[in-house]
């Protein structure tokens, strides 16, 4: 099967396309090192940087059976985001260019990838309005809300997934394969890292000591990316006082009101240091909630991130530190897309 993703990021989908068997020919983003990474790791594919509203139609010849994939942009309907989550923002509508690409291109499959909140956001409006337009196509729908955690991935995240089928196939989702993986098992093997550390390549802490880092690490000698933003020492020292699963609550007040004017009102999520023993909270925006690695005071690097998202350790993030760490947040797990793609391929269409 040839696959061809759209808002493609990094290219999360494709990788685990790729552990599924897929061949991936083409990836499209706006974002211009997003676009570097994605050619970077999928040296098989094209990589186009468009605005996808640019791209006419989609010119992959289709010898074999076809896949189309993508999330459009997530933000405005994520259930952090109140400002947008509303139907004058144009990001919201960009589901409209992936359903032209779909016409033009008639893949066998596709998939629609969003944010668990696309259900929500505007009373549903958005969910209800791609539904109605993905019915007067050709295709047979199916949808469903899957978190990572079910699939292998150490993190709590939630995304939503329409599949159709030109075959009339209603697809039935992977079952949970109910291995809980923790925080301590994906990253107990990385380096050590101090605050601010910008190291590309760096030694592994220790061998493998988990199946998940095991099966991550197959292929690589060396550690990539091992990148951490550099904290204020107010905010090293706020970090100190926070346990395995604490966040801001556990921070003395003197210490929040230098910056906060009214702490109480923070974001449950701010602050938090991840707890070793469960699967980690969702691996969003990590720089700017700052998450804390489990046992040293510091911010996550981005191939911690990237671990705790089920990237293979060479996958290699390009860009800026801000855009990597962008990059990483933004990504569908590769292990839950390779459970998702799995299932499809069994049709044999």
């Amino acid at each position: 099967m040839i696959g061809v993703e759209v808002f493609s990021g990094a290219g999360g989908m494709s990788a685990g396309a790729e552990m599924a068997g897929i061949n991936i020919k083409l990836g499209i983003d706006i974002d211009f090192f997003a676009c570097e990474t994605f050619k970077l790791n999928h040296p098989n594919a094209i990589a186009i940087n468009s605005d996808i509203k640019e791209v006419e139609s989609i010119n992959i010849k289709k010898n074999e059976a076809s896949i189309l994939f993508g999330g459009p942009p997530c933000q405005g309907y994520s259930r952090s985001n109140t400002k947008t989550r509303n139907k004058e923002n144009e990001k919201n509508w960009l589901f409209q260019d992936y359903i032209r690409l779909l016409k033009t291109w008639n893949p066998d499959w596709f998939i629609i990838e969003n944010v668990a909140g696309l259900k929500e956001a505007s009373k549903g409006f958005f969910f209800n309005k791609i539904i109605e337009e993905l019915k007067k196509t050709s295709y047979t729908i199916s949808w469903a809300i899957l978190n990572a955690k079910d699939f292998g991935v150490p993190q709590n995240r939630e995304r939503l997934f329409i599949v159709g089928s030109l075959h009339g196939i209603e697809f039935s989702f992977p079952e949970p394969t109910n291995k809980i993986v923790t925080v301590k098992e994906a990253l107990e093997d990385l380096p050590s890292l101090k605050n601010g550390d910008l190291i590309p390549i760096a030694d592994y802490k220790s061998k493998s000591k988990s199946s998940y880092s095991k099966l991550l690490r197959k292929g690589s000698k060396m550690s990539l990316n091992n990148n951490v933003t550099r904290n204020i020492d107010t905010v090293i020292q706020r970090y100190k006082h926070i346990p395995e699963g604490g966040n801001w609550k556990d921070i003395p007040d003197e210490l929040m009101r230098t910056t906060y004017k009214d702490h109480s009102r923070c974001h449950t999520g701010i602050y938090h240091r991840l707890n070793p023993n469960t699967p980690a909270v969702v691996i969003g925006n990590y720089r700017k909630n700052m998450l804390i690695h489990p046992w040293e005071d510091r911010g996550l690097s981005v191939r911690e991130a990237a671990r705790l998202q089920s990237f293979p350790d060479n996958f290699e993030f390009k860009g800026l530190l801000g855009s990597q760490q962008q990059q990483v947040g933004n990504a569908v797990p590769p292990l839950l897309a390779k459970a998702l793609f799995e299932k499809i391929l069994e049709y044999n269409i």
